[in-house]
């Protein structure tokens, strides 16, 4: 089975290497942030046409995720169904071929002193009270841009981003507490030295120079970690594409990240 995410940075404009990645690597669910779309404007009949049922959660000019999956998609949840909700649409789940996928558009922050901060924190703690209600048995992913390096070697030049967010160790402190519930950064198990990288600012030949940062997560709930097998970041799709049909689409900022399973015996 493969779990495959990416933030687009708007669907709309991406939809076209969105469909060419998926006829290449075939995932069995991928899960969409930054869809930029309200759900009457989300494409299902095109993603219906690759054989995939797909729910969507969106507001429009921002935000918006997406589960899209070719082995199943039941018990669709939009947001937690709380207050945190207004912070706009930044979580769908679903069930997938028996995994419960959360895919997940953690908030910005902006900046240390910012409300939105305190916010950022306190969305964490209501997706860790969330994947803590399941049970200890439970196969389940949370997946998505996390807008958060869990450690120092996830990042380019950690100096050159202290005192801002994405590197605090609040921040830090709150994905630390979804692994305290028991589930795995299972991305880390097979690149332990860090140095992978899943965005790239699109100022300052951020790419080219690979001033980077591994923002893009999966945490496993124990039984689902034992089954991954590998996990990459598709690099590639951060560039401009080779196909000359998609020359005039402009990259993501954000790549692919791909998790690898093994099938249920």
């Amino acid at each position: 089975m493969r779990l495959a995410t990416w933030n687009v940075n708007s669907l709309t404009a991406r939809l076209p290497r969105v469909v060419d990645w998926i006829s290449r690597y075939e995932p069995d669910v991928l899960c969409l942030q930054e869809t930029k779309q309200t759900d009457q404007q989300f494409p299902h009949d095109v993603f219906r046409e690759l054989g995939y049922e797909s729910a969507h959660h969106g507001e429009g000019r921002w935000n918006g995720v997406a589960v899209l999956s070719r082995v199943g998609l039941a018990d669709v949840q939009r947001g937690f169904g709380t207050s945190d909700d207004e912070q706009g649409a930044r979580l769908v789940a679903a069930t997938c071929a028996g995994v419960r996928v959360f895919c997940a558009y953690v908030p910005n922050g902006r900046s240390l002193d910012s409300e939105h901060y305190g916010a950022k924190l306190q969305w964490l703690a209501q997706l860790r009270q969330t994947l803590s209600l399941l049970s200890k048995d439970a196969e389940a992913v949370a997946l998505g841009d996390f807008n958060i390096a869990p450690h120092d070697s996830d990042v380019w030049d950690v100096g050159a981003l202290h005192g801002m967010t994405h590197v605090s160790a609040p921040e830090r402190a709150a994905l630390a507490a979804l692994e305290e519930i028991g589930y795995e950064d299972v991305f880390r198990r097979f690149h332990p030295d860090g140095g992978v990288f899943s965005w790239w600012d699109y100022r300052d030949l951020g790419f080219p120079k690979n001033h980077g940062m591994r923002i893009d997560l999966l945490f496993a709930s124990a039984k689902l970690a034992g089954r991954a097998v590998g996990a990459f970041v598709d690099r590639d799709e951060r560039k401009k594409a080779s196909n000359p049909a998609l020359s005039d689409v402009k990259p993501s900022d954000h790549a692919p990240v791909v998790l690898d399973l093994a099938d249920v015996a």
